[in-house]
């Protein structure tokens, strides 16, 4: 079965590459251009937050605060633990992924192989009773990726990102055309990972009490990699909280952060539920049904998702949202500062924190 790409869009061009190269672009951008100071190696011990401010101490016990806190630390935030007030440990998802990442030089020098490589930018995929392999080849045939989706049940209690080794992969793939496993011969094995695929309930919220504290990324949404959004909605978030922060002003931040979660709460969950649903619609396939209508399993690609500009949306709606929220927490508002989104005041920026 083959799946047409999506006609492309002048206003939205793709690019494929790696995402460490997009980190780079990032980094680099708020270092050099916006000349943002960034501490690169500082663990954090604990998050705090009084009426004023918000800050992070570090295991060296430096402490550093602001106006606000952006707590994009991950899965195992410990932004979470002062959102929320209690430790909520990640829990395994029953599946793992092996993937990797590698240049083209065994896969050119394989006749069964190197057409891969030789037709541009590439994406193909393998689907079994509770596995999938998908495989594609980056910019211009260059670079080359996988990622084998399995079950597993290991414990994730103190790590879920081990060194891979082919011989494992290997065993998923008993059975599986032989194809599969000449792919994944070329891999250097030092570029393999076994990472463990961990999920949470969706959290009641993202916003610490006091509104200083917020959470963004997978320390709010984990999200599965079936559902090919999981950088994406973190993106999203982080062009929604920065408008948020601005319309709302210094003066406002609680205003900010409650926004911030009231625009983008719904749409996120609803998102996520799309990595399972595709998880299971590959894994728990009825194969005489799809052997009938192959197209039945192919990745879905919808508009709703994929045509979203969440800097258009944060823009049309922050006004009205931030009446909304202050309304709803008028005990806690400043008599200094007013709410209202129409007033021609300008505010100045608050100062953020963000952990990642």
């Amino acid at each position: 079965m083959n799946q047409k790409s999506p006609p492309p869009n002048p206003e939205a061009p793709v690019f494929n590459g790696h995402r460490g190269e997009f980190h780079s672009v990032i980094f680099n951008y708020v270092k050099d251009d916006l000349a943002i100071p960034i501490h690169l190696g500082c663990r954090i011990n604990k998050y705090f937050e009084t009426e004023g401010e918000a800050g992070i101490i570090f295991e060296n016990g430096d402490k550093i605060a602001g106006d606000v806190v952006i707590g994009a630390d991950g899965v195992r935030s410990k932004a979470r633990e002062l959102v929320l007030g209690f430790v909520d440990a990640p829990k395994s998802s029953g599946y793992a992924v092996y993937r990797a990442w590698f240049s083209n030089k065994d896969m050119i020098a394989d006749p069964e192989t190197k057409r891969f490589c030789e037709n541009g930018d590439t994406f193909n995929g393998w689907i079994g009773p509770d596995v999938h392999f998908l495989f594609s080849t980056i910019k211009n045939g260059s670079d080359c990726c996988w990622v084998l989706t399995h079950v597993d049940e290991a414990d994730i209690d103190e790590s879920w990102s081990f060194p891979g080794k082919l011989a494992d992969v290997y065993k998923v793939f008993d059975g599986w055309d032989p194809l599969c496993k000449r792919i994944v011969s070329k891999t250097p094995e030092d570029k393999l990972v076994d990472w463990k695929l961990v999920y949470r309930d969706p959290l009641p919220r993202w916003v610490s009490d006091g509104g200083r504290t917020v959470l963004l990324g997978d320390s709010a949404h984990p999200f599965l990699p079936t559902s090919a959004q999981g950088a994406t909605q973190a993106m999203e978030d982080g062009v929604t909280i920065a408008i948020c922060l601005r319309e709302a002003g210094k003066g406002n931040i609680p205003a900010a952060t409650r926004s911030f979660q009231d625009i983008r709460y719904e749409r996120v969950g609803k998102v996520q539920k799309t990595g399972e649903t595709t998880r299971d619609m590959w894994h728990k396939a009825d194969w005489d049904a799809v052997k009938a209508n192959p197209e039945s399993i192919q990745m879905p690609r919808e508009d709703w998702i994929h045509s979203h500009d969440a800097e258009v949306h944060a823009e049309a709606v922050i006004a009205k949202t931030i009446a909304k929220v202050s309304s709803q927490h008028s005990p806690e508002r400043s008599d200094s500062f007013s709410t209202h989104p129409t007033e021609e005041v300008e505010q100045p920026l608050p100062h953020a924190v963000s952990v990642a």
